[in-house]
């Protein structure tokens, strides 16, 4: 694993097969898109990069504050100390998450805190060397954790940058930079201790993979890179070591179905079954039969929301659909829970309205029910499973504002109140 203060690395790229090159219109849709994400993903909060002024609630909303009436399904909890969006969190070894980075109002967050599940308060923690949002962050086996990449438009965009936070500590350090810049990447971390950087975007989408070593602290590139570069596409480590790359989005500005398999003994990717609905910026849960669930995500381009979810058989390399959930999302979460079910809470319905509703998948029927609701609606949060069972759901975007606030969802808690369906035939 690496060690503590190492000087950051950088290895010069080796050469990797091609990506066809998307013409000059594509890659300006590309880079557009890339720069419209931050204020799609939390409801065109940033105009221009001109911020309109935070909500004053939230300065008077810094307790823990008791969730009202009879007893309900979501209950918030401490605030974060800065209110954020598209940040990232980590469970770690000693109970507590560190959430990192990310963005409001203000500008890009360097920023860091944990959040302490006995007392429902958050604590501020060392901060980023440099801020960034649309980043990755992987806990590794030694307790350390990993952010790579992610987007500092002031910076010219996408970053190498890695840093490595020590928990004991609460300090960060640098690691070796990735050999490509990115961001809207996904980081994978693989039954050997390393860690799976793959696709996402810098002026133009990447069809490179890399591969960090912690004992190095250095970054190998993958030379054999299978598929579309795409970027808003989901990774999930399957039981048995391979990690599968399923969907999302291209160049080109539309959806996929395309859908990959990396093979750590064989450090390469080879092609696996298509999605039967191409999408992006949806979600993907590994089951405890081992088989993947994919929900939401968009289609062509946001309000084009899908409702039919997928599972993913690695024994057959093939996708079917499963019951259609009861509302059409993406920018959501997705959490397994310990009774074996998932949680899909928030995100933006098909008419881009942020949405508090929350419903769970029963993996043994294929059936979906509406549970309680978010007290704050929101998407672009983020949403972890405590030791406790609880989920932890923080900030995020209401459609006004960046949120500070952060709830917990109490699996089996009589439901206060359940958002209407809005599936309708997609």
């Amino acid at each position: 694993m690496n060690t503590s203060a190492q000087a950051a690395h950088r290895i010069h790229p080796i050469p990797t097969p091609s990506v066809p090159v998307p013409s000059r219109r594509g890659i300006l849709r590309l880079v557009q898109a890339a720069t419209r994400a931050r204020s799609s993903l939390i409801a065109s909060i940033f105009v221009r990069r001109i911020a309109f002024p935070l909500l004053l609630l939230g300065a008077a909303l810094a307790f823990v504050q008791p969730c009202a009436g009879a007893p309900s399904q979501w209950e918030f909890t401490g605030d974060l100390k800065t209110a954020r969006a598209l940040h990232t969190a980590t469970l770690l070894q000693n109970g507590q998450v560190l959430v990192v980075g990310g963005s409001n109002s203000s500008g890009l967050l360097a920023s860091a805190e944990l959040y302490d599940p006995t007392t429902g308060t958050w604590t501020t923690t060392g901060s980023l060397a440099m801020a960034r949002d649309f980043h990755t962050a992987t806990l590794l086996p030694d307790g350390k954790v990993l952010v790579a990449g992610g987007n500092n438009y002031a910076l010219g965009g996408a970053l190498a940058s890695a840093e490595l936070y020590d928990p004991t500590t609460g300090t960060w350090t640098p690691t070796g930079d990735l050999n490509n810049a990115r961001f809207l990447h996904t980081a994978t971390l693989l039954p050997d201790g390393t860690v799976l950087v793959a696709w996402g975007g810098a002026s133009s989408l990447l069809g490179t993979t890399e591969i960090y070593e912690p004992a190095t602290g250095l970054w190998r590139p993958v030379s054999n890179t299978h598929g579309l570069a795409r970027a808003y596409y989901t990774a999930t480590l399957l039981a048995d070591g391979r990690v599968l790359a399923a969907g999302g989005r291209i160049p080109e500005g539309y959806g996929i179905a395309n859908a990959s398999l990396y093979g750590p003994a064989m450090r390469a990717w080879v092609p696996t079954g298509k999605l039967n609905k191409a999408r992006y910026n949806h979600t993907a849960t590994l089951l405890d039969d081992g088989k993947v669930l994919v929900v939401g995500g968009d289609k062509y381009r946001p309000g084009y929301t899908i409702a039919i979810p997928e599972l993913y058989d690695p024994d057959t390399g093939m996708w079917t659909f499963t019951s259609k959930a009861n509302v059409r999302r993406d920018a959501h979460t997705a959490t397994l829970l310990d009774d074996h079910t998932v949680l899909v809470a928030g995100g933006l319905d098909y008419k881009r309205v942020v949405l508090a509703g929350a419903e769970l998948y029963q993996p043994a029927t294929e059936n979906w029910t509406l549970t309680g609701s978010l007290n704050t609606p929101r998407n672009s949060h983020t949403a972890t499973l405590l030791p406790s069972g609880k989920v932890l759901v923080a900030g995020g975007s209401d459609g006004s504002s960046v949120l500070a606030s952060a709830e917990l969802y109490e699996p089996g808690a009589v439901p206060a109140n359940v958002e209407s369906p809005n599936a309708l035939d997609q």
